[in-house]
């Protein structure tokens, strides 16, 4: 081959070469970042006080590049690419907050709903306890303590929501779940699948506290803890012995005054007036399972200023993963339509074991929703 060959394949070489770099760079485009402002192309779901987001839901901002100090004014910001992620939980209402990045801002605005059928209970201190002279030793002393906000079902869970869950989880139906969750008395008053008739929006009973935390689960809730329960039947009210203030009458609630002829029985959710969080049956009706192991001494062991206090070896997640290795017993609250308004005080505490106790007629439950998830 000759000279003029060999420098015509040299040139040939090196634009293949340059070709393929050209090539290869031009691939790449998508990983280097824009020249010039970086500008917002697209928000989902678009913006817009007509528009409804939950409490718990996710912006999504598309970029024509990639995004630089990247910042909110609501919400968790999570950056990936040209994609930016804005997460709640936002509180219910008008919501306007600003997104900004190195190139530009952009104000937001949506009307926020929260979950159906429950009501936002505000971050916040609240004493917690009591030193009543009707206080046993088991709720005092008071303490300051701080709960994160959270939601909770407006009402007890009714025979008709419960229906709907056992329809959908054979293994929790009357007859076929396990007898290590219940003593034998398990949904005592259905037939089968079946409530009483005319008992939808009845209370629950005869629930077992393995029950009440399958359900929460499936309802993607949860147990409310004891410092939520009081803080929520305590309805923003300081140093009140009941959820409406320091007398209960027949009027507020459904409870036992005067002896057993007057007892009424279970009575319908909503029957009774709401505290001033919206929420119904407070005090009295069914005592109502909470998540925590019950401690005699679990308010004398809180410091003042605690936060979201937790009674149990384990952590409030650990529980709900963990509810059928749980075998210590748990905490009722509320009082119900046998008990006297003593029972029905916002401090005052009951233990159960959570497989039932013989007065299991008398106890149901509710649940929350913890926003920090």
């Amino acid at each position: 081959m000759g000279r003029r060959e060999k420098e015509m394949i040299r040139i040939l070489t090196i634009l293949i070469l340059s070709l393929l770099a050209v090539h290869i760079i031009g691939c790449g485009d998508d990983e280097v970042e824009k020249e010039g402002p970086v500008n917002l192309v697209s928000i989902t779901p678009p913006p817009g006080l007509d528009n409804k987001i939950a409490s718990n839901a996710t912006i999504t901002l598309a970029f024509d590049g990639v995004p630089t100090d990247v910042a909110s004014t609501a919400g968790k910001v999570a950056t990936s690419g040209k994609t930016v992620l804005i997460k709640g939980p936002f509180t219910p209402g008008s919501l306007e907050f600003t997104v900004s990045w190195k190139d530009s801002t952009q104000i937001l605005n949506y009307t926020v709903s929260g979950p159906e059928g429950m009501v936002l209970i505000p971050a916040g201190e609240f004493q917690m306890g009591s030193n009543d002279p009707e206080a046993e030793a088991h709720e005092q002393p008071v303490r300051t303590v701080y709960i994160d906000a959270f939601y909770m079902d407006e009402t007890e869970v009714t025979n008709a929501a419960y229906q709907k869950f056992v329809l959908e989880n054979p293994n929790w139906q009357k007859g076929q779940l396990h007898i290590r969750f219940h003593n034998g008395i398990y949904l005592d008053l259905w037939d089968g699948n079946a409530y009483p008739s005319g008992k939808g929006d009845h209370p629950v009973t005869y629930v077992s506290w393995y029950a009440a935390v399958a359900y929460a689960k499936w309802a993607g809730k949860r147990l409310p803890t004891e410092a939520e329960w009081e803080r929520a039947a305590r309805g923003g009210l300081v140093g009140k012995r009941y959820p409406h203030g320091d007398t209960l009458t027949l009027s507020d609630a459904n409870y036992l005054e005067g002896g057993f002829d007057t007892a009424l029985g279970i009575t319908p959710v909503r029957m009774y007036p709401p505290n001033a969080y919206g929420l119904y049956d407070m005090a009295g009706n069914v005592w109502e399972w909470c998540l925590d192991k019950y401690d005699a001494r679990f308010n004398a062991s809180l410091s003042n200023a605690a936060e979201n206090p937790f009674s149990g070896e384990q952590s409030v997640k650990w529980v709900m993963d963990n509810f059928e290795d749980v075998f210590s017993p748990r905490v009722w609250r509320g009082g119900s339509w046998r008990n006297s308004a003593t029972h029905a005080r916002v401090s005052h505490r009951w233990k159960s074991a959570p497989s039932l106790p013989i007065t299991a007629r008398f106890s149901g439950f509710r649940c929350v929703i913890d926003l920090s998830r």
